[in-house]
């Protein structure tokens, strides 16, 4: 039996012709640093069920390419959402001015992968529209009967398949299908008329399978209204200094905004990060190892190649509380002589890469969570963490704990409410006295902001304990 052909690429689809458009690009890249010709097709669908309706349905389909010439410190980038050769060497032309008269060598290709990290499933096929209403409606019901205290539900399903290809100066095509999902419910409770929320979410590189089955749907349905119901008692957080205990999994978004953002790249090479030139110094306390990592199979921030070809790997940041390196596009990695990780990421066809991270964490550590707690005269413990603000260029940073409880004579005692932590970034790491042994990474549910820009990211980290953070509260 013959072997499936594979499927056309995007260029012959829209009737291009791969020789004559590598052809186009090789002579925009002549005399230039880098550069690549990437193409995307995506379509997306989601699906809001809220207060017993279905609330909103949307799909969208978008195509385009973007073409980037790099010459030393500066891009040209020109894109377009027709595909078409002539679109293409109009694109070419543009971009090319980035050189005016510049002459560089061209840097060494990324190197090739026979990884695949998810398959090519198709989240828009399977479950179908019909199905994944009726599923909504299903946990809709199964919610307003766990506990009459429940007065509102909301519950989104959401999936995209993505396909991206990029053409190489070398002629190189190389072409990734990214599968992304993601389901989330909210659970609001109403007691002696006060009101109070919990949420909870999944999702990750795969079909919609592992998530839609009812354990699993279940499962997030009672941690939204556990939250929710937790809340219901929580009285106003005093105000201080303290210790402070979080908890393992999505409190990594603490560390990914705190820290990974400063040991991006691009941060690094202009000076303006607090780790910049800090390399083989002390920047944590021991036994801090940090981490950025890629190429796990399936986490939400996963990718095979980035959006520049390279494929991403396992990079060390903090290794025993000591700086090793930092996350790395191609233009990055060159200018600072340096090798690209596998961090070049963009949202769209619309967009330059810059160093993002993908799954970003602290590992885990030998001691166990109780300890930590049992250690703590007066401090809180924070189990899940809301919004936050964070200044990149020093690390200080204002987050929101969404569920937070009073530890007390080394007993978690009252929730409280109105809880955020205040503090900076690199002064935190310093002051990690404690490293649990429960790592966990985040249920799939991360999104990083960066220069207008949002992609899908991971977080992880054990419980941790962290001396002398700034609580801010509503009682003194």
């Amino acid at each position: 039996m013959n072997a499936p052909s594979p499927p056309p690429s995007i260029l012959e689809a829209a009737g291009c012709s791969e020789t004559r458009i590598a052809a186009v690009l090789g002579e925009a890249l002549a005399g230039a640093d880098d550069g690549e010709l990437f193409v995307e097709r995506s379509e997306s669908e989601s699906l809001v069920f809220d207060d017993g309706r279905l609330k909103a349905a949307n799909y969208d389909a978008t195509e385009g390419f973007g073409l980037r010439v790099v010459a030393g410190e500066t891009a040209g980038y020109a894109h377009a959402s027709e595909i078409s050769e002539a679109a293409i060497a109009r694109a070419a032309s543009s971009a090319s001015l980035a050189k005016r008269g510049y002459a560089g060598v061209a840097a060494e290709p990324p190197r090739g992968t026979n990884a695949k990290l998810y398959g090519e499933d198709d989240p828009l096929i399977a479950p179908d529209f019909a199905q994944k209403v009726a599923l909504l409606q299903e946990i809709d019901a199964f919610a307003r009967g766990r506990d009459p205290r429940v007065v509102q539900v909301s519950a989104s399903i959401a999936g995209e398949r993505r396909i991206v290809e990029i053409l190489r100066g070398d002629g190189r095509l190389l072409r990734d299908v990214r599968p992304l999902v993601r389901l989330n419910v909210s659970v609001t409770v109403e007691r002696d008329g006060r009101r109070e929320s919990g949420g909870s979410g999944a999702g990750g590189r795969a079909s919609f399978e592992a998530w839609i089955r009812p354990d699993s749907w279940r499962g997030q349905v009672d941690e939204a209204l556990r939250q929710a119901l937790v809340n219901l008692d929580a009285v106003s957080c005093p105000a201080g200094e303290m210790d402070v205990v979080l908890g393992p999994g999505w409190n990594g978004v603490l560390l990914h905004e705190a820290v990974g953002h400063g040991l991006e790249g691009d941060f690094n090479r202009k000076g303006t990060s607090a780790f910049a030139g800090r390399i083989g110094e002390r920047v944590a306390a021991p036994g801090v190892t940090v981490v950025d990592d890629g190429s796990i199979p399936g986490r939400r921030g996963s990718l095979t190649i980035d959006d520049e070809g390279t494929p991403t790997s396992r990079t060390v940041l903090i290794e025993d509380g000591i700086l090793k390196g930092y996350m790395h596009d191609r233009m990055s990695a060159r200018l600072m002589g340096m090798t690209a990780t596998g961090n070049g990421r963009r949202q769209s066809y619309a967009y330059l890469p810059m160093p993002r991270m993908t799954n970003t964490a602290m590992l885990g550590g030998t001691t166990p969570q109780e300890e930590m707690i049992r250690s703590t005269k007066r401090g809180l413990y924070c189990a899940n963490f809301g919004g936050g603000q964070v200044d990149i260029t020093n690390g200080k940073f204002v987050f929101q704990c969404t569920e937070a409880y009073l530890i007390e004579e080394g007993q978690v005692t009252r929730p409280v409410k109105g809880a955020t932590l205040i503090g900076d970034g690199p002064s935190a790491l310093t002051r990690v006295s404690m490293v649990g042994d429960d790592f966990d990474f985040d249920p799939g549910i991360g999104v990083c902001g960066k220069a207008g820009q949002g992609v899908p990211v991971g977080v992880g980290q054990p419980s941790l304990k962290i001396g002398g953070l700034t609580v801010g509260g509503t009682s003194l």
